[in-house]
């Protein structure tokens, strides 16, 4: 089953949020810093805890690439924990000159072998196309990020009264030959996606900005609902994996997470049932 099936499969089971692990050694519960390697003791709990109930699960390279001489072992051996049918995204925004991204290619997605990764576009299509030539991968390509720096680059207005990020998700249409491309798309500002939702054509969605950034569940559901269209994912971290920090932590996760699937159930059922 290649990427893009993982995540429709998903959909279709009613499932669309995206467990970051996002894993800091400062904010996981105390009690696991006796353990042997304290992150992957969470990972596991966490990633055992929530897999019935996820769309995907999304490791933020930048908080396991500074575990020093670990590197990627607890990367890796949290991959372990995660059934064949889930979508493992990388998150590593990635995007170089084409033989550095060559190697970035061939190392997240043939030799840790992520079924996604994050990219970004700045340095133009010849950044972008060695992680493109795997049509069984998903490549997630930032376009309106969440962060409040998006109004530095992305939010730039263009002579035709576009703005970058638009131009942007043009582009990505335009490269999603193989249908193998996404966007990351954030999701702070619920208008910002209404207006631009039609342009995302067949592009499969990630988006940030749920949860601790304040973005609205609820406004993200029924913008894809209006538009008619799945292939997407909601991307939750802090607000799911540090809903407790007692020894419950694993459990009052995988509350939330079921919390959030039966409002989007609700949701959608308002909706054909309206």
């Amino acid at each position: 089953m290649n990427a893009l099936d993982k995540l429709k499969k998903k959909n279709e089971e009613g499932k669309f949020i995206c467990v970051g692990l996002d894993t800091d050694i400062n904010k996981i519960p105390t009690h696991l810093l006796k353990c042997e390697n304290p992150i992957l003791e969470f990972n596991k709990a966490i990633i055992e805890s929530c897999s019935d109930f996820a769309a995907a699960f999304k490791f933020n390279f930048a908080f396991y690439e500074r575990e020093r001489f670990k590197l990627f072992e607890t990367l890796i051996r949290s991959l372990e924990f995660i059934p064949e049918n889930m979508l493992i995204i990388a998150d590593a925004k990635r995007g170089d000159i084409g033989n550095t991204s060559e190697m970035y290619a061939k190392a997240i997605l043939e030799d840790l072998q992520f079924d996604s990764i994050t990219v970004n576009p700045y340095m133009g299509e010849d950044s972008i196309s060695p992680f493109l030539r795997n049509q069984d991968k998903l490549i997630f390509i930032l376009a309106l990020t969440s962060n409040s720096g998006a109004i530095d680059f992305e939010k730039t207005k263009l002579e035709n009264g576009r703005f970058l990020f638009q131009h942007v998700i043009e582009k990505i249409n335009s490269w999603n030959q193989k249908k193998n491309c996404g966007i990351v798309f954030g999701a702070t500002n619920s208008y910002e996606l209404k207006e631009n939702v039609e342009i995302f054509r067949d592009l499969p969605v990630l988006l940030p900005g749920i949860g601790a950034q304040g973005g609205s569940l609820t406004d993200v559901i029924s913008t894809f609902i209006k538009a008619n269209r799945k292939d997407y994912i909601i991307n939750v971290s802090r607000s799911l994996i540090y809903k407790s920090n007692g020894k419950d932590y694993s459990e009052e996760s995988k509350k939330e997470i079921i919390s959030l699937n039966n409002l989007i159930e609700k949701l959608y059922n308002k909706e054909n049932n309206g």
